[in-house]
């Protein structure tokens, strides 16, 4: 269902969720901590169709918002980079914690909502999200503290569900798409799942307005196309569907260094 409620239950909504969910989410954390190879989304499409990574992240400060078991961060550290990781699920924290000492790889993780980051102005040169703030954040706080925190010319990459993916997916989450319109997509934002997690999900006009308005040019937008073969763990969405029509999208941002 589409719920406009305001104020931040979510939050916490997403936080006793998101710790009944962890224990699921530990096993494919270690897989990513131990990849061989960066890849991305529920099909694991390789980085170099997605372009989430900048070329050089050697001595650069970034941040994961909505960490979750932090393997983006494992990545973004065997890079050259200096991550810090936020979440808002203390289990999930639990798992990062538990995959650093296992791979012996260590860097900051916090407890905290990416909506209220607990940084100064322009601490970050890099800032990254795969299905983290990036949805289950309101847009409307998320990406303008996204923009404080990074220095002028930094940086914000962002991986979501598709807008096409999300207009054609109905009030059950786990139901396989299908190719008919199943919710506006003038109105939708914010969305309350049978489970009491909410999610967020703005149409593209409504995304590049709310970037720029917040200080970011966009540099790209990747429609991720699945390979044919690929396989997923999660039922909402075939192969085939997702060879055919994008249902994750890369956003590719840049904060105005005008912005001071």
């Amino acid at each position: 269902m589409t719920d406009h409620g305001d104020g931040a239950a979510h939050v916490a909504a997403n936080r006793e969720a998101w710790d009944g969910f962890a224990a699921d989410y530990a096993e494919s954390g270690r897989r990513n901590w131990g990849a061989p190879e960066v890849t991305w989304g529920i099909f694991n499409v390789p980085e170099a169709a997605v372009g989430m990574l900048p070329e050089d992240l050697a001595g650069k400060d970034a941040i994961e918002l909505g960490c979750g078991t932090a393997y983006v961060s494992s990545w973004l550290a065997r890079r050259g980079a200096r991550p810090v990781g936020i979440d808002n699920s203390p289990r999930q924290l639990e798992t990062a914690r538990a995959l650093q000492q296992e791979f012996g790889l260590a860097f900051p993780v916090h407890l905290g909502d990416a909506e209220r980051l607990p940084f100064p102005d322009a601490s970050f040169d890099f800032a990254i999200s795969e299905y983290g703030a990036s949805i289950w954040c309101d847009p409307a706080r998320w990406i303008p503290e996204a923009a404080r925190v990074l220095r002028p010319g930094g940086r914000l990459h962002f991986l979501v569900n598709s807008t096409l993916l999300m207009v054609c997916t109905g009030d059950d989450p786990d139901a396989p798409v299908g190719t008919e319109l199943e919710r506006p997509l003038f109105g939708m934002r914010r969305i309350a799942w049978p489970d009491g997690s909410v999610e967020f999900h703005l149409p593209h006009g409504e995304m590049i307005a709310l970037l720029r308005a917040s200080g970011f040019e966009v540099e790209a937008l990747v429609e991720i196309q699945a390979p044919e073969d690929a396989t997923t763990r999660y039922p909402y969405v075939t192969a085939a569907w997702a060879n055919r029509w994008p249902c994750e999208e890369v956003w590719r941002c840049i904060r105005r260094p005008d912005l001071g």
